[in-house]
């Protein structure tokens, strides 16, 4: 019988579920859906048959997605006894295709860890602060503990709303995300809200809306099976990506003549298969950069017509120096570092000059000969080019710059929003894109794009959401980003902070600064809360800690790199007293709003009355109909038809939304997930694949912008939505140095980052046991010979300073990552290890991201 990949990967998927049901793995192998037996088959053969069928019994089946990076693989979740035994890959989701790697094999084990929170948990003792887990933590009700909450945040606001803050994370659901800065714009007329995506995807971001005036890709995963070239820049796809690195894998298997290519600091596990691997000086990409731009110009290898037709040329303010003070932001220079003229294409032509193939040599270390055959890669228009990014490139203390030159490149050869010939920059949360960039939870963002400094953005969102006109005023200037909430906290300038679902007393740089140093402690005076699944070692500086359903114990929705929004159904419920974290934002929002108003209405109705039942403390409808109704909510700023208020606003605005436009929540269910813009044509939802490019809808192509804007087809199908003097923007920016360069006194880079088995900090993965049997410590990759230099071999403990902090690591030369000679990687998942207490918290000054990639450090025996 010929069996299809699809059927092969839905019948392996209740082969699985049998499995764990029952616990026998025996029933993996040749597993099948149960057959009537046929006359004269086997007895043993029928009853083993009848018995796979009986262990199916009471087993339920729901859809969700992956709830780790941003890759956003569905998954088929089954569930029995109101526990989860069994995750697969979902083969109907458009992201994965059914594909999984190791950690999502693993989801229905990270549920269960044996110190799950369940109830809970108030500090009688501030002493206590950071001394261990649960250490002067008691139990409490959720009443005691939402109304201390409250009650702080509440006086915090009175008294002075500058000194309260909210951290977010791209790990929490779409809805939750929305009404979280609902809350505190809205309702508490605070910025002071920023999600953990500032520390990974910040930089792409600007980069976005710097170059595009919209924010993320304009392809899809299906450009890596339409590609003849990869080139990734400063990304460990095979660690950070696994699912997209097999589908990269597949194409370079099974195309003809693809190739690819590795720029990066070391070598790692996708630089083992590239065909040419650039091996760089840390922040030297924006030479190597530079160089290619200015190789296809000089060389006349540009695409002549796409510049014509599409593009337009800006420098921007140079040597912007970094931001090592907390003041850097208000300084003078801090102030003008987004300023940007317009020149000519002659102008940035004369800006790349100095920019040859030997200049870029001396700087970066990678051969001339190498950068132009990079080059000329890109100029040969018989070939497609994919550009892949990450972590590598947006942190970075010129990450936002980085973005600019990639942009650059792929614009001057007119390589972008075509199949398989594009720049795609990459997530690394499960929904950085849909919930900390799409919904507003950003310190200087309104939902889908809206910037609270710009005042018809204000009037838009006030129309959507029922407010007066003005009220939005209060919030015209952006709160504190993520690095200035964090170093305020250790200046005594927060009295609350709440965070949600990330662990930043592990994922923060510079943890010296408020963790404490030696006898001195850090961050005791604010009144900390902390919404999480398990304990941490954020929650053991919390004053309140909220145990928080997790992943298909709620219904919830990401979005993930492809700009692909999908829902996970809930499956289970929640241990013991744990709750849904859209519960506890409502509960405490009805306390803290008790007796307020916004204009003539009760100030709590006003934003969620029409969801909640603050008397009944209870959703108007189940899991289900209440996320149905917040989206249809927040889908109305795409859609702007939906609301009479919105559609009255003829702002640019509401232009720019069409260019977003989402679906009815349900179609995210019945086609497990859709990529926005989602357009009704004829009485059904489109998905966009391909953003700007010019194809029928049908197939993914995006021919809105010539239907709407009316601009001509004029190189190839591609129209970026803009009249002709908001075209794509090429911006030049030059090579700065690194923030602070190795010395006598500390000798070696640090790069951070992630590997394979865990999951950021690992809070989820550790509790996982074949996870933590792989992957058991956290190991200091070094170079066999300054090994030998400095007198250490594998296995001695290391201790890294630098002049931020210090701890100490084991030392390896046979970890994953090859190292040259001056530099060393530390993945960050390890607690006990807690490498950023050495990690410098200087961050890119466009994008406030941090540069977690090159800390000068000293390292000695410990």
């Amino acid at each position: 019988m010929e069996l299809s990949r699809r059927k092969f990967i839905k019948t392996s998927a209740i082969a699985m579920a049998s499995a764990a049901a029952t616990g026998s793995i025996a029933s993996l192998v040749g597993c099948s859906s149960p057959e009537p037996a046929e006359e004269g088959a086997d007895p043993a053969a029928s009853a083993d048959t009848e018995a796979a069928a009986n262990d199916r019994e009471g087993i339920t089946q729901t859809v969700g997605v992956c709830r780790f990076c941003g890759c956003g693989c569905g998954v088929i979740v089954e569930a029995k006894d109101g526990k989860v035994v069994a995750v697969k890959g979902d083969p109907d989701n458009g992201s994965n295709l059914g594909l999984n790697c190791v950690k999502g094999y693993h989801l229905a084990t990270v549920l269960y860890g044996e110190d799950r929170l369940t109830t809970p948990m108030i500090r009688d003792d501030k002493a206590t602060k950071g001394t261990g887990v649960g250490a002067g933590l008691r139990e409490a009700t959720w009443d005691e503990a939402l109304d201390l909450v409250a009650s702080k945040l509440r006086e915090t606001w009175k008294a002075d709303k500058s000194r309260l803050a909210f951290w977010g994370s791209g790990q929490q659901p779409i809805v939750e995300g929305y009404c979280q800065a609902k809350f505190w714009k809205a309702g508490l007329l605070s910025n002071n809200i920023d999600p953990n995506a500032r520390l990974c995807m910040a930089s792409a971001v600007v980069g976005f809306m710097n170059v595009f005036q919209t924010d993320e890709p304009a392809g899809c995963y299906s450009d890596i099976d339409e590609t003849d070239t990869f080139v990734t820049w400063g990304a460990n796809m095979a660690e950070a990506h696994p699912m997209l690195y097999s589908r990269v894998q597949a194409r370079i298997l099974n195309g003809d003549d693809v190739k690819h290519y590795d720029i990066t600091t070391m070598n790692t596990r996708t630089s083992v298969n590239a065909d040419k691997v650039l091996l760089m000086n840390p922040g030297s990409d924006l030479a190597i950069a530079n160089a290619v731009a200015n190789y296809l110009i000089v060389n006349d290898l540009y695409d002549k017509e796409f510049v014509a037709d599409h593009l337009k040329f800006k420098q921007g303010t140079e040597d912007i120096g970094n931001a090592f003070e907390d003041g850097y932001d208000k300084s003078d220079v801090g102030q003008t570092v987004d300023a940007v003229e317009e020149i000519t294409f002659e102008q940035f032509a004369e800006r790349l000059a100095p920019y040859t193939l030997e200049y870029a040599e001396e700087i970066s270390g990678v051969p001339a000969a190498d950068i132009k055959e990079l080059a000329e890669v890109f100029a040969d228009k018989s070939r497609k080019v994919l550009s892949l990014w990450t972590m590598g490139v947006n942190q970075h203390n010129r990450g936002t710059w980085m973005n600019h030159c990639i942009y650059n490149i792929h614009l001057l050869t007119g390589r972008y929003a075509r199949p398989g010939d594009g720049a795609f920059s990459l997530t690394g949360q499960p929904s950085a894109c849909g919930t900390a960039r799409e919904v507003g939870t950003f310190c200087h963002r309104l939902p889908a794009d809206l910037l609270v400094a710009q005042e018809p953005h204000r009037r838009y969102s006030e129309a959507i959401w029922n407010l007066p006109e003005g009220y939005l005023d209060a919030i015209e200037k952006p709160g504190m980003h993520t690095v200035k909430i964090f170093r305020e906290l250790s200046n005594g300038n927060i009295d609350f902070l709440w965070s949600a679902h990330n662990n930043w007393a592990v994922s923060m740089p510079n943890l010296t600064r408020f963790l404490g140093k030696g006898d001195k402690k850090g961050i005791i005076d604010a009144f900390i809360v902390v919404s999480e699944v398990y304990p941490t070692l954020s929650t053991q500086y919390a004053d309140v800690v909220l145990p928080a359903a997790m992943w298909v114990e709620r219904e919830g929705q990401f979005g993930n790199a492809e700009r692909r929004t999908a829902v996970f159904e809930k499956a289970v419920d929640p241990p013991g007293d744990a709750k849904w974290d859209l519960w506890m934002l409502m509960e405490i929002a009805k306390r803290t709003l008790e007796g307020e108003t916004i204009g003539e209405t009760d100030a709590f109705d006003a934003l969620f009355g029409e969801w909640y039942d603050k008397d009944a403390a209870d959703f108007k409808g189940d899991g289900r109909e209440t996320s149905r109704a917040i989206w249809e909510e927040y889908r109305t700023f795409s859609n702007p038809s939906l609301n009479p208020a919105a559609e009255a606003i003829n702002v640019e605005a509401k232009l720019k939304m069409e260019n977003k436009q989402l679906a009815p929540y349900d179609e995210y269910i019945e086609n497990h997930g859709l990529t926005w813009p989602v357009r009704e044509v004829d009485g059904k939802w489109l998905a966009t694949k391909w953003r700007f490019c010019d194809g029928p809808q049908e197939d993914g192509f995006d021919q809105y912008g010539i239907e709407q804007y009316g601009t001509q087809d004029l190189a190839g199908g591609v129209s970026f939505y803009k009249s002709a003097d908001q075209r794509p923007s090429v911006v030049f920016r030059p090579w700065e140095p690194p923030a602070e360069e190795p010395s006598e006194e500390y000798p070696f880079w640090l790069c951070t980052g992630r590997l394979l088995e865990h999951w950021h900090t690992g809070s989820m993965t550790r509790r996982v046991p074949e996870l933590d049997r792989a992957l058991p410590e956290a190991l200091m990759d070094m170079n066999p010979d300054d090994c030998k230099e400095l007198g250490l071999v594998d296995g001695d403990m290391a201790r890294v300073t630098s002049r931020y902090g210090t701890c100490e690591v084991k030392v390896s030369t046979a970890g994953r990552t090859g190292q040259p000679r001056g530099r060393v990687f530390v993945p960050f998942f390890a607690e006990e290890t807690l490498i950023n207490l050495v990690v410098q918290d200087v961050y890119c000054p466009l994008s406030k991201e941090p540069d977690y990639k090159k800390t000068p450090v000293r390292i000695e025996k410990a």
